[in-house]
């Protein structure tokens, strides 16, 4: 790192929410650093500016006035970073603007991918979209494909990733400018232009945005501009979020540049993007700012603590959440991410979020210790703050002795001039504690009272593992040992939990920066000008087209190199780096992959880019797929300008002991330790220092654990080696904090199985769809832990796994399993199970099994979904105890010979993709070895009693939580003499099936039973839903009125007896077919429980399924509707509900691989049931068919209609209508398969959601509009790779 000193001052800068850090390198090379307020309006209108100011005028000696511009004759640089994009996207506080977007779609951005964002939340709250009005432009460009039969002539265009198009309709220039002179007319001057299959022709776009500007508009972002990638809805969220945030932007920079003279005339102002990299004033735009601050950070730590090739782990703990991120000699970037309900499509460093910072509270729960996700914000702050604040996080450390008030700014109280308050954080544990040596006291009677510090201590270490869950998936889903990595600490709250979350995660080194406190700022100092580009490409990476990608990758080259020469940087400083966007042909994992190597006659002449993905594809997944086809998304070029680096001057030695501020009282396991502390600030290079310490610096605390060893590096920097530390011994009886560690644990080791199944399976539908679920069951067959949680697999897998336990099961034994007797939901979810051994037990000490749907097992259709099937034999292969593995040995001839089996049926055939299948299954059974591993390996740290007791505590607590709901329930209904209440439901099925259910709930106990008596008899379609489809549906319900996270295992049906009528369409017989019982009956039984317990109004209570295909090509799809009301919310409209949270194909990804037009995909108003709120409204989606396929349609809710509740009205019906090109308009019903020719159009609408609440309450007769959504200041908002995979693993 070079040291160049300069005559001028150097700023560095990061304007955070609630505090802004200032670096500045002062002439001579003196350093300063400031912390300020980052709003003070009594002080000052600006932080960035007033701290540039005061150090100006402090060092120069010079009155500056703060009336006064700033005097920038002696500025080189301001570097800077904010979250003023950030804040007005999370608080919705950005530009008013409209969106233009093809006809047909105008509701696209709100429905999005269809998903919900919380499954288990019944008030389904999204932030709302960023646009005010929607311009629907008339005007239709589609993808030209070669067996089309439209009759649409050959293509008259070729788009920029040279894709063939046709223009179907001609842009309505008449009519756009009436539209936008409405837009106009209501103040609105920022507009998005989003229209289909613009990423390869943008010339519609274009001409929209001229004539928008000519009529006014003042600022106009195109998708084709802001980010040509393919996908319109995260490439129309993105240019909305460019629309609405660099208006804000703008006019920020123009109130900053305000308080400077001469306007940055001769300073070089660079302000950092999402990407890490820095850009100029006047480039610096809405949709590369979102991470603008945290992104200094991972240059900061990148830069300074990656030594000797050894990967880092970022760790930035703030006030409401942390910040993970992972270097290992490059950035990782993310190219689609969503934040604050926005999916944005522009590079970005793979940043992930963790609900866990200090300002995170903590709760009790049910036996439970819980911090986060929501946090007590800036105010009122911890408890501590002296504003009547919550406990938290800080309140735990403070308790323990870990923060010390007199070194903290005295900044609270009235006059905020008090330190840290400790006698209330004091008062509140003790309160908290008595509650909590209460509830464990009446649930065991011998349990040993817990102290005030115990429960703090524990609190702090449920904290701690919730923090390494995270890193654990951010490191281990790529194919990396989490354990060999450095863990770099920064940020204020870091410093005090960095050693205990090191120790677990298995690392050996901490590394926390001297700037640690304000490394965001230091990082900005650090960073390099980047120009990043990219265009759209539709190729093959084949020889025939290498000209092609080094001609995109040559104008790209030249576009960032010309960008960055006109910034000052010559051509030494410039360093170019193009990147490909590689996918193997028929999958949807792309990779951003630079070229590794020198070019080669057989590949681009910039480098070998296949070997690269082949080297990322086997890291990241396992394995490699030879002879496939690869294809090429995007190509990327990333201009970097060499900045010079600040170099860190050499501390020196003081050949003396280091000097013992003050000796204090620290908690740790096993009681408090005298604690040495020290000031940073006085320690020099040849100190070392054994924990426990604590080390205080003015910016942050940082705790040195016992057993641990700090020293000060040449630089001033602190590197901890951490040492064994303390084992906790922990007995078999219940520890009310091992129980959240446990359930953490257990979590994590079902989360890793998930991971390993990902990365070694081949299909689409578990490799990318991650349509799967894993899990952990105890030696009973009880389902200990599940995740991720698709509902309708909930309680299905431990039937399934319990069905085993009368089988001969031994030791090197997994087992095969579907059949609806023996657990299974559908045939497609193939179940796969592994018995564990204890040496010299006959007996299984636990069991792993995952299930995941297979995307053919055969039967009589593509898919093994049929619509009109009568029997299951008809559905697919079918499997019952089927040894898969018998004695460690793989049994595939017998596999092969099960799953051709169907073929045998006349009109039916075997698997259609058997090669998938098998390599699907060797992947579930080495998730199952893996979960066995990370079993082992809990076991050798704790004894296997001690594990299997934790099982059973696990269970036991969401047995007292769904008791407690229970209870609640009882009280709020009346419960009679005898201490019970009744509850009664009902719902029929379209085709007239009665599903009945009452349920009596003993308030004494908090039991309840659930009887199904009175429900039809099994019928002769596949409506039938197996008995473990009812569970599934009972457990998601309870888990929804919970309302709260609990580990969703076996307790939470403990309390509960279902009793379900053998032989009716509940618990049918063994040769019944249920593939419309796993996908329409269980919305309908969840239906029938909440209108027992009143809970809510009805959704939509269909899946929608949708299937069309032929020889060549099959798709499938789930269309959503409307979410039912509840008593204190409107239902979403167009959004999937209960049992089903798939996403939806983008339009532009659906018209590119199969032979469709998508017509029309927008809310049909009207259908949410009116009341005092609302239901959420149905979609209306046409599809119009390019040539003659057949369609299939299994649909419920097209007779009886989606209920209201409390006087609320019913939602509307949907229906399933094919559109004849000659011919009338013919009602398909619910279920059908139909021949369709090209040019014929299938409209499906979807039901409304039920109203909740009289419509007569209401004095014009009309359900309110919902308001408008934004993010609460205090509430947790997630985001990063490990976010975006756990919400398309709950897409299910």
């Amino acid at each position: 790192m070079v040291d160049v000193v300069s005559e001028k001052f150097q700023f560095a800068i990061d304007r955070g929410g609630t505090f802004t850090d200032i670096y500045a390198k002062c002439p001579g090379g003196k350093t300063r650093v400031m912390k300020l307020l980052s709003v003070d309006p009594q002080n000052y209108p600006d932080a960035p500016r007033e701290g540039i100011r005061r150090i100006l005028e402090q060092e120069l000696g010079i009155s500056m006035p703060a009336s006064k511009p700033v005097d920038t004759s002696r500025i080189e640089y301001i570097r800077m970073g904010t979250t003023v994009a950030t804040n007005a996207l999370l608080e919705r506080q950005g530009e008013r603007m409209a969106l233009c977007i093809t006809q047909g779609f105008r509701d696209l951005l709100h429905i999005g991918n269809q998903q919900r964002p919380k499954i288990f939340d019944l008030k389904i709250e999204i932030p709302d979209v960023l646009y005010e009005e929607v311009v629907e432009v008339k005007e239709r460009v589609v993808l030209h494909q070669d067996k089309c039969k439209l009759g649409l002539g050959e293509p008259n265009i070729k788009g920029s990733t040279n894709e063939k198009l046709h223009i179907l309709e001609k842009l309505d220039e008449t009519k756009l400018r009436e539209d936008l002179q409405r837009v106009l007319s209501k103040g609105i001057k920022s507009l998005a232009v989003a229209l289909m299959h613009s990423y390869t022709y943008s010339d519609h776009e274009v001409r929209v945005g001229e004539i928008a500007k000519s009529m006014g508009l003042t600022h106009v972002s195109l998708s084709s501009e802001v980010m040509p990638m393919v996908k319109i809805v995260p490439r129309g969220f993105t240019a909305c979020v460019d629309a609405y945030l660099t208006p804000c932007i703008k006019q920020y920079l123009t109130t900053f540049q305000s308080g400077f003279d001469k306007g940055f005339k001769k300073v070089n102002v660079l302000f950092m993007q999402s990407d890490g990299g820095l850009t100029s004033l006047h480039s610096f735009n809405g949709s590369r700012a979102i991470l603008s601050g945290p992104a200094g950070g991972v240059v900061g730590y990148a830069m300074t603590s990656y030594e000797d090739k050894q990967p880092v782990i970022g760790f930035d703990m703030g006030g409401t959440s942390t910040d993970v991120s992972r270097y290992a000699g490059e950035y990782e970037h993310v190219f689609e991410t969503t934040t604050a309900g926005v999916t944005i499509q522009a590079p970005q460093l793979d940043i992930n979020t963790v609900a866990a910072g200090g300002g995170s509270r903590l709760f009790f729960r049910s036996g439970m210790f819980s911090v986060g996700p929501q946090s007590a914000g800036a105010h009122p702050g911890p408890a501590c703050y002296r504003k009547g604040g919550p406990l938290t996080v800080t309140d735990a450390n403070l308790c323990l002795g870990r923060l010390l008030p007199e070194y903290f700014p005295k900044i609270f109280g009235p006059d905020e001039n008090l330190p840290l308050d400790g006698s209330v954080t004091k008062e509140a544990f003790k309160t908290l504690t008595d509650e909590i040596n209460s509830f464990m006291k009446g649930e065991n009677p011998s349990h040993e009272v817990l102290s005030v510090e115990e429960v703090a201590m524990g609190f702090i270490s449920v904290a701690n593992e919730s923090m390494c869950r995270p890193i654990r998936a951010l490191t281990q889903a790529k194919g990396h040992d989490t354990s060999r990595h450095v863990l770099s600490c920064f940020g204020g709250a870091g410093g005090q939990h960095a050693c205990a979350i090191a120790r677990s995660l298995g690392m050996t080194k901490v590394y926390i920066h001297k700037y640690s406190g304000i490394l965001s700022a230091y990082g900005m100092a650090l960073a390099d000008v980047v120009e990043d580009l990219q265009e759209a490409c539709a190729c093959s990476y084949a020889e025939e087209n290498f000209t092609l990608i080094d001609a995109h990758i040559e104008s790209l080259m030249k576009r960032c190199e010309d960008k960055l020469l006109s910034q000052g940087f010559t051509q030494k400083q410039i360093y170019l780096e193009p990147y490909l966007n590689l996918r193997y042909d028929r999958t949807d994992c792309a990779l951003m992959c630079s070229p590794s190597g020198q070019g080669s006659r057989m590949g681009s002449k910039f480098g070998d880019f296949l070997a690269s993905f082949d080297n990322r594809y086997k890291t990241e997944f396992g394995f490699t797929i030879p002879n496939r086809k690869i294809m090429v998304d995007d190509v990327r070029v990333r201009g970097v300008g060499r900045s010079h680096m600040i170099g860190n001057v050499s501390g020196s030695r003081s050949g003396k002991p280091p000097r013992v501020e003050s000796v204090v009282d620290c908690y740790f396991d096993g009681g408090f330790k005298k604690t040495n502390v020290y000031l940073l600030s006085e320690l020099s290079r040849d100190h070392e220092l054994h924990g426990p310490a604590i080390i205080i610096d003015q910016n942050g605390t940082v705790l040195v654990e016992p057993n641990c060893m700090a020293r000060i590096t040449d630089k001033g920097d602190v590197i901890i080696t951490i040492g064994s530390g303390q084992v906790r011994k922990v007995g078999v009886e219940l520890d009310s904090i091992q129980l959240s560690i446990f359930s953490h644990r257990f979590m994590s080791i079902a989360e890793q199985m998930g991971r390993m199944l990902q990365r070694s399976s081949i299909s689409t539908n578990i490799k990318e769809r991650l349509d799967f679920s894993c899990a952990l069951f105890g030696p009973d067959g009880g389902l200990v832990s599940n995740a991720p949680h698709i509902p309708v697999h909930l309680g299905a897998m431990q039937e399934a796994v319990q069905y085993q336990l009368r089988g001969n099961i031994k030791e090197g034994d997994c087992i095969l399993s579907n059949h609806p007797v023996a657990g299974g939901s559908h045939l497609p979810d193939l179940t796969v199970i592994t018995p564990v051994f204890s040496p010299g037990d006959p007996n299984p000490i636990f069991f792993l099994a995952n299930r995941g749907h297979h995307a053919d097992i055969g039967g009589t259709t593509p898919g093994s979904m049929p619509p009109h099937s009568t029997s299951i034999q008809e559905e697919g292969a079918v499997f019952k105890s089927f040894k898969l593995v018998k004695g460690g040995i793989l049994q595939e001839e017998a596999l092969i010979e099960a799953l051709n089996a169907p073929g045998k049926i006349p009109g039916s055939s075997g698997t259609r993709n058997l090669h998938d299948n098998l390599a699907d299954l060797r992947a579930q059974v080495a998730a199952n070895q893996k979960g066995i591993h990370l079993v082992n390996e809990l076991i050798s740290s704790y004894s296997l009693e001690v594990v299997q007791a934790y099982m059973a505590h696990i269970q036991h607590n969401a047995e007292v939580a769904v008791r407690d709901l229970l209870r609640d329930v009882a009280r709020s209904s009346g419960v009679t003499d005898q201490g019970l209440v009744s509850l009664r439901g009902e719902g029929k099925m379209d085709e007239g099936s009665v599903i009945k259910l009452k349920v009596d709930i003993n308030a004494k106990e908090g039991s309840a039973v659930f009887d199904f008596s009175g429900t039809s008899p099994m019928v002769f379609n596949n409506l039938n839903a197996p008995r473990a489809i009812t569970l599934s549906a009972a457990i998601y319900c309870l888990r929804c009125m919970v309302g709260y996270d609990v580990p969703l295992n076996q307790g939470c049906l403990n309390p509960v007896k279902i009793l379900i009528p053998k032989w009716s369409l509940l618990d049918p017989e063994e040769n019944a077919a249920v593939v419309g019982g796993n996908v329409l009956t269980s919305q309908r039984v969840v239906d029938v429980i909440m209108k027992a317990f009143g809970t809510c109004a009805a959704s939509q209570g269909c899946m929608n399924n949708v299937t069309f295909g032929d020889d060549d090509v099959g798709y499938y799809e789930t269309v959503a509707g409307g979410a039912g009301a509840g008593p204190t919310w409107h239902g979403r409209s167009g959004v999937h509900s209960h049992m089903t949270n798939t996403r939806i194909t983008d339009p532009e990804i659906l018209e590119r691989r199969y032979p469709v037009v998508l017509k029309r995909f927008e809310l049909n108003p009207g259908t949410g049931g009116r009341g005092k709120y609302r239901g959420g409204d149905g979609v209306i989606r046409e599809i119009l068919f390019r040539k003659d396929l057949l369609l299939s349609v299994l649909c419920e809710r097209r007779v009886f209609p989606p209920y209201g509740m409390n006087g609320g009205e019913p939602g509307a019906l949907g229906s399933n209508l094919l559109l004849r090109q000659k011919g009338p308009i013919v009602n398909m019903g619910g279920k059908n398969s139909v021949a369709v020719r090209a040019n014929d159009v299938f409209r499906l609408q979807t039901p409304g959601g039920g109203g909740f609440g009289s419509v007569a309450t209401l004095s014009d007769r009309t359900s309110p509009e919902p308001k408008r959504r934004k993010v609460a200041q205090d509430e947790f908002v997630p985001r990063g790779s490990v976010f975006e995979y756990s919400q398309q693993q709950e897409a299910h």
